[in-house]
């Protein structure tokens, strides 16, 4: 996935826009890095990666 629509789909679940380049960034390395360590596709463990971060932004959003 390209960084900048993996940016973009960060803002949508919850992210704020101002970090959402930089987590862009970190979200591919650790996907990449979870994907080789546990032998799944990278695209899974992006898309295992992201619904964690949608989950934690919900969580947070209903504490405020």
């Amino acid at each position: 996935m390209q960084l900048t629509k993996l940016a973009e789909t960060l803002r949508l679940l919850g992210c704020p826009a101002d970090k959402s380049e930089a987590m862009a960034v970190q979200l591919d390395r650790r996907a990449r890095q979870l994907a080789a360590a546990k032998g799944r596709s990278y695209e899974q463990a992006l898309a295992h990666l992201l619904d964690l971060m949608k989950q934690g932004w919900a969580a947070q959003n209903k504490n405020l």
